[in-house]
């Protein structure tokens, strides 16, 4: 049985030598094997992981390399764990950890940053100038899990202390998989964004950041909140998030119909959730002068924008990685007072057994799945339940 030196553990909660693990080979070809249950080190708790929910860079790293990068090259053939959207239960502490206990559930934020660099100290993690330097040898300050280090698809996973998100005890296994994603939109809102309450906000793309995004936005105060997408039921399940207006953008203009709706101007805000080719310079028509537009979305081709408006109007761009300065914390302390629904977005769950089908489901988008969930424990293989 599990018990390395100088960890503490617990017989309330035994932990096996070794764990169930899916791992990468090929570009999308995933196999399930044991490995040895990881060791926490100092500053480091192991993980039971209870939940992963599925994100498109997740499916970006297993089927085409980026922007995972492990041993200097993309994640393939080398033996490696995707999977970074993950929560569970704390199930061992490292030498000196007395921050959280052994049974504590816990979200799982993906960036842990060297501490060092200059962003590192400005709180901004998720920018670590050491990001992707380590390629899994934490020794060398900051590790991404399920990016350059091993990530959650897996029964256990060690984390550092920074990463951790204390959860509520009501809150679902499935719901608390969605905190990270939650941390990302309060992040381009609030941290980089600086919105305040009344001001106005679009988000384009309905996708689970988008969806999300509309939920953060209305909970801290805007005014209108706007959803843009190409799917009516997505937009629906906006509206129930707390949308004011949505704008299906194949039935109309979209920036004409976002000033209509704002008072014949544009809003004070755009979150891009979409990568489609045209939503940036779409965005930085919709917003009024002096407007911030967050870019939340990895595109996939060259976006052609009008810079000249864009300086004629003092528009600001910014892009945000992750959920850094800590606004995971607040991303939860929102769902925990019920300020809004995250469970909207989730569609599906799978057993850890079943992640090929998840993935499949996640990918292709198989009865209209958005937000994907794997359960390590309490959910039969081939079991799907959609809410």
């Amino acid at each position: 049985m599990y018990a390395p030196a100088d960890v503490k553990t617990s017989k309330d909660l035994p932990i096996p030598d070794r764990m169930k693990a899916w791992v990468l080979g090929n570009p999308g070809e995933l196999s399930l094997v044991e490995k040895p249950v990881p060791v926490p080190r100092q500053a480091e708790v192991l993980v039971r992981i209870d939940a992963v929910a599925i994100c498109a860079t997740d499916l970006d790293n297993i089927y085409h390399g980026p922007p995972a990068m492990i041993d200097g090259g993309p994640p393939f053939n080398k033996n490696w764990t995707p999977g970074h959207e993950y929560m569970g239960t704390v199930a061992a502490l490292g030498p000196g950890v007395d921050e959280y206990r052994i049974g504590e559930r816990v979200s799982v934020e993906i960036h842990a940053g060297c501490g060092q660099c200059k962003r590192c100290r400005e709180g901004m993690y998720t920018s670590c100038l050491n990001y992707g330097l380590n390629y899994g040898d934490v020794n060398k300050g900051h590790r991404a899990n399920g990016f350059t280090t091993d990530g959650g698809f897996c029964e256990y996973q060690v984390n550092h202390i920074n990463t951790l998100v204390s959860i509520a005890d009501d809150m679902s296994d499935e719901e608390a998989t969605l905190v990270v994603t939650a941390g990302t939109a309060m992040y381009g809102l609030t941290e980089l964004g600086g919105l305040v309450a009344g001001e106005s906000v679009v988000v384009t793309g309905p996708g689970p950041i988008g969806l999300l995004g509309v939920a953060v936005a209305k909970a801290l105060g805007a005014y209108p909140v706007i959803l843009t997408g190409t799917r009516d039921n997505r937009l629906k399940i906006g509206l129930e998030l707390g949308a004011d207006h949505v704008v299906n953008v194949r039935k109309e203009n979209v920036v004409e119909a976002v000033k209509r709706l704002n008072g014949g101007k544009g809003v004070d805000y755009v979150i891009e959730c979409s990568a489609a080719p045209d939503a940036v310079n779409e965005a930085v028509h919709m917003v009024n002068r002096g407007g911030k537009v967050c870019l939340a979305a990895f595109t996939h081709e060259k976006t052609p924008v009008d810079i000249a408006h864009i300086v004629r109007n003092n528009i600001y761009l910014y892009g945000i990685r992750g959920e850094g300065k800590s606004a995971t914390h607040r991303a939860e302390a929102f769902m925990r007072q019920k300020r809004f629904d995250a469970t909207k977005i989730h569609t599906h769950t799978f057993a850890l057994d079943d992640l090929p089908t998840a993935l499949r489901y996640a990918k292709d988008r198989v009865d209209d799945a958005i937000k994907v969930v794997v359960k390590a424990r309490g959910v039969a293989a081939h079991k799907v339940a959609a809410e």
